[in-house]
Order: structure tokens, then sequence, then C-alpha cells
């Protein structure tokens, strides 16, 4: 069943959503070759406890860190580590906020100095296929807007879109109504509608869609060892159209 949020639980929600901004807006600058994803996730949970907020995440069905880091064929829910950061590799950092409560989720790819132009075109691609998401997030409209224009617009450039790890709705719990994967049909599924809440979050890759989980049990890669990229924003739906919450 899907939670439709009142105007003031929607507030309360961005709230959660600006730690999680604030919290890319601090790493963005500091992301260079040398740096560790361990760094940046002492960085998110210090900035997270200073709001008085806390790293969802963690702890979450076992996670043992505040964010995910993933980089290069890594797609998703890539653990932090101590190897530092190399010239060319891209990386997404993935980071969820409770904050009174209530969640914000927001994943970014960062390029860590020079990287290729294969790189350079999969990172601008799958930006642009969120914000074509976005656009499609109007009231009336279905989910298969939002899921098609991302869907044509990677495929149209080469690009794969993993089907096996999904949006969401978000509120109280991570995870609500509806779940969905980033690829689907105009004017089929589920009706957008005012008050609903759920991430956009295009997982688009070099190549196969297809992903294989690590021994971990956690972290997603490429099938194919090629790059893969996100980036996500919650929205939450208003009479005038989709507003980020996690703008930054």
């Amino acid at each position: 069943m899907v939670i439709l949020k009142s105007k003031s639980e929607i507030e309360a929600i961005r709230k959660a959503c600006q730690v999680v901004a604030e919290c890319h807006r601090t790493i963005a600058p500091l992301i260079k070759p040398g740096i560790t994803t361990n760094e940046i996730d002492r960085i998110f949970e210090d900035i997270m406890m200073k709001h008085g907020a806390k790293p969802y995440q963690k702890g979450y069905k076992g996670y043992p860190y505040a964010t995910c880091a993933s980089a290069n064929d890594v797609i998703a829910h890539g653990f932090p580590s101590n190897k530092p950061l190399e010239e060319g590799d891209i990386v997404t950092i993935d980071t969820v906020a409770e904050l009174d409560g209530w969640l914000g989720d927001s994943a970014w790819s960062y390029a860590v100095g020079k990287i290729s132009p294969t790189a350079e075109k999969l990172m601008r691609v799958t930006k642009e296929c969120l914000e074509l998401g976005i656009e499609q997030a109007q009231p009336g409209n279905r989910l298969g807007d939002v899921t098609s224009a991302i869907q044509r617009y990677a495929e149209s450039h080469g690009f794969g879109v993993v089907r096996d790890l999904l949006a969401h709705g978000i509120g109280r719990d991570l995870h609500e109504e509806p779940t969905y994967m980033h690829v689907g049909k105009p004017g089929k599924g589920l009706r957008i509608k005012e008050g609903m809440v759920f991430t956009i979050e295009p997982m688009i890759t070099e190549g196969n869609y297809l992903i294989r989980i690590d021994p971990d049990g956690w972290t997603a890669r490429t099938i194919d060892n090629k790059l893969a990229a996100q980036y996500e924003h919650t929205i939450a739906i208003t009479a005038e159209g989709p507003q980020i919450l996690t703008l930054q």
C-alpha cells in the first residue's frame, strides 16, 4: 500500500533529505585521488551526528557502514574501505539519514581526477536519466512514464539499465511502496498521486545490465566488469509537480 504524506510530513522528510544533501555538498570537492571511502564514510556520519540525525543504513539488515561506496564496476552496496581511490575511478556514494523518525536517501556518482571519455559519458547520461525521470513524475502520470523515459534515453546511448535493484517509496521506512524497476512502458504502472514520496535512482551500466553479488552478500557488480553509475534523489509529488527533497 502506498502511504500518501501530508504537507507537514513531507517537510519532515525534507529535513532528513537536506542532511543527506549537505553530506554530498561537503564531500564533492574532497573526492580526489588518495582519499579512501572509509574517510568519506566517517565524514558523512559526522555531518549526520552534527544535525542530530543518524545513518539509517548502519545496522540495517546487518549492513556495517553509514554509506555504500561503489567504485567502477560496482553498481551498488559496495563496502567502504581503506583502499585509496585512484585517478580515473568513478565512485557512487549512497546514504540514508534518519532525523526525527523520517528518512532521506540520495546517491551520487563522482569522478576521481581525470576520467575516461566513456566514464564521462556514462555519468552524464545517468544524471540526465534521473532528470528525465523526475520530469515525468507528475501527478496523473504513471510510473511507466518515469521508467520508460529513463530506459529509452539510456539505451539510446548504448547503455544498460539495471533491473534487479529497485527504487522505492520512503518515509518512516526505507523501502515503502511503490517499489519499481527503471524500465517500463509509457502509460503503464501505478498512477502517480499528490502526497507520494519516493526515490528515482537509475543505475546505468556501460555494458550488460545483469548483476552479480560478491561473497559478502551485499556488493552488486556488473556481470561483465564494465562501469556503472547512479544518481538518486528523493522526491515528493505535489499539486504543482515533483519537488526534489534532496536537492544539493
